[in-house]
């Protein structure tokens, strides 16, 4: 569905403000290069070691702590365990804020009382949703932090929105009977959308028209309004929304799922089908029965000719093209990030490998990405082992990988992104729930 110019021209005037202050944060991107397939590569200087035993950075670099798990919220609740996916918009009037989701189950710890939620199980609220963070822009104090999503399960990851929202993402296609008991009362595998302007629960509608699936991450195209949305499957698949209104996703719209053309596999697991750097036609393929009630959406997809992709997870939207992170893909089962360029109307979409690991040391297990204010990608690593070691990674606009910074707690980075004016960039530390401010010399 192609959008008709004078509704793409609205839409973009409704909304430029919104993607400027994006691309002013470094959650927009001004496009970078395919890579070469160089090593190990250090942009920032060695790691400097935390006194406080929390997140080792590059000298000239330092964090400030934000929120943590139990801290008091204003809507008389404590901030919530398993902080995971994060967004930063602008509110005016000074004030930014941060939309933080929690990958919470059933059986987890809700923080609190929650008044309101999408679903039960065994008559109480699901605890999983997100807490909004309102920041001092200039000073970054917090002003307030309350729960704006309640009744949801594992929300992962998920994207902001020109027009000033927070898809989150539930990483749970489960329902009664299914996955964590006999208890759940309704399906659950739904994006869901926070207002940034949100002052406290919202009322929490699943957005099905965008599918049932393992969700993980979104991003919205601001020249067409299409929603792009990562599966974090092994077998998953890239599926793009096409709104019936751009910037309304409740009304509904067409799902479909990506196929390349003379490329079915992204995942190079068997051989190395899919070489850095070459581009591939992107066609679409049109899905039905998105709501998906036997969590086999990706199945029929790839049936239809879709293309894998190995757990994708973090997806972010640039100007001109897009980044997809998937977390276990490539020869060494280390992690691979793709770069997808819309064609707008001009030609058919492109899809290309932007870079493959080829060693725990360049890249271990990546999830949510984010792109810093001199072009370079900052990934947070996901990985879990006997030793649990997780990284921001930094990889150049030509595909050198280096070491951004290093968590000392035993659990993993998530929710990277930018204040709009490229100064601070935010991340959790999953679990215990930290949320991070870091700053720097960001364009050295």
């Amino acid at each position: 569905m192609n959008m008709p110019a004078a509704s793409r021209r609205q839409f973009l005037g409704a909304t430029g403000s919104a993607f400027a202050a994006l691309l002013a944060s470094g959650c927009m991107t001004r496009g970078v290069a395919a890579p070469a397939t160089g090593g190990s590569f250090s942009n920032y200087g060695p790691l400097q070691p935390d006194p406080a035993g929390m997140l080792d950075l590059p000298k000239g670099f330092s964090y400030r702590l934000l929120s943590s798990l139990g801290d008091a919220m204003s809507d008389g609740g404590t901030v919530p365990d398993k902080a995971d996916g994060m967004g930063c918009l602008d509110l005016g009037n000074g004030e930014i804020v941060l939309v933080r989701n929690h990958e919470l189950v059933p059986s987890d710890g809700a923080g609190g009382p929650i008044a309101k939620g999408f679903g039960t199980h065994n008559g109480n609220i699901v605890p999983g949703g997100t807490t909004n963070i309102v920041l001092d822009a200039k000073t970054l104090d917090v002003k307030r932090q309350f729960r704006t999503l309640g009744g949801t399960i594992r929300n992962c990851s998920g994207g902001v929105t020109p027009w000033g929202s927070w898809l989150t993402c539930e990483e749970a296609p489960t329902g009664p009977g299914q996955r964590y008991g006999e208890g759940l009362a309704v399906n659950h595998g739904w994006v869901f959308e926070v207002p940034g302007s949100a002052t406290g629960l919202v009322d929490p509608v699943p957005l099905r028209g965008m599918g049932r699936f393992n969700h993980e991450a979104a991003c919205v195209d601001p020249a067409t309004g299409y929603v792009y949305q990562t599966e974090d499957r092994n077998s998953g698949v890239v599926y793009r929304f096409l709104p019936k209104t751009p910037g309304k996703l409740s009304d509904g719209g067409k799902l479909q799922a990506m196929a390349l053309e003379g490329l079915s596999d992204t995942r190079n697991w068997e051989n190395a089908a899919m070489p850095v750097g070459q581009s591939y036609t992107v066609r679409w393929i049109d899905l039905d029965e998105v709501e998906a009630p036997e969590d086999d959406l990706r199945k029929r997809a790839a049936a239809q000719g879709a293309a894998l992709v190995a757990r994708g997870e973090g997806i972010h939207m640039g100007q001109n093209d897009m980044f997809i992170c998937s977390t276990s893909g490539g020869a060494k089962n280390l992690g691979q990030i793709f770069r997808l360029v819309p064609g707008r109307g001009a030609g058919p979409d492109r899809f290309e490998l932007f870079f493959e690991s080829e060693s725990k040391a360049q890249f271990d297990y990546g999830d949510n990405l984010c792109v810093a204010p001199n072009g370079h990608l900052i990934v947070c690593e996901d990985q879990y082992t006997e030793v649990v070691d997780n990284h921001l990674r930094g990889i150049t606009p030509d595909g050198r990988p280096y070491d951004f910074g290093r968590l000392r707690m035993q659990t993993e980075l998530a929710g990277g992104c930018f204040s709009p004016d490229g100064k601070w960039f935010f991340v959790n530390a999953y679990a215990p729930t930290r949320t991070l401010a870091i700053t720097g010399p960001w364009a050295a």
